[in-house]
């Protein structure tokens, strides 16, 4: 979405809102493709003295697969949206995120995809106490322990012989 700044760029306390959603069903994350619905994403545009702020915020439900279990899940996905917005930049290397205007638009897309893809996490779990699957036998350990005994660390092997060995 391209959204036309004409009406605020040189008017100090302006502001122009926006809402529009945005399709990211095409994006693959370690060969999936999670953002299989809409992203709603809203804001503002305000003109603070002579600078574009754009503050807003993207949000979806992600269709994603834990990555300890395997078992698919559904989870809210919400990103901020907080940058600049310049008709020019001073410098090439700015501190802060700045979005160059095409004359006087903006393309929201752009702004919004980016932090949308920035603001991914790299590691999706189905639960924070998610417990895997068994290393051995590969059981849901979620489900319940399954009948794998525990490996013996090798460098203890000496000790857990003794403790094997009936008492005398």
């Amino acid at each position: 979405m391209r959204l036309n700044l004409r009406e605020i760029i040189h008017t100090p306390g302006a502001s122009l809102p926006f809402a529009f959603q945005m399709d990211l069903s095409d994006l693959e994350f370690n060969g999936q493709r999670p953002a299989a619905h809409p992203i709603e994403v809203e804001g503002v545009v305000k003109n603070t003295a002579g600078a574009l702020v754009l503050e807003g915020k993207a949000s979806t439900v992600l269709d994603l697969t834990c990555d300890r279990c395997g078992k698919p899940f559904s989870q809210t996905q919400k990103v901020s949206l907080d940058t600049l917005l310049a008709t020019e930049l001073a410098e090439e290397e700015s501190e802060g995120e700045i979005y160059l205007l095409d004359g006087e638009e903006a393309d929201l897309d752009e702004v919004a995809r980016t932090a949308f893809i920035l603001g991914m996490d790299t590691k999706h779990l189905c639960s924070e106490d998610c417990k895997g699957l068994c290393a051995k036998c590969g059981a849901n350990l979620n489900e319940g322990p399954c009948g794998c005994k525990p490996e013996v660390d090798p460098r203890l092997a000496g000790l857990a012989k003794l403790l094997e060995q009936p008492e005398e």
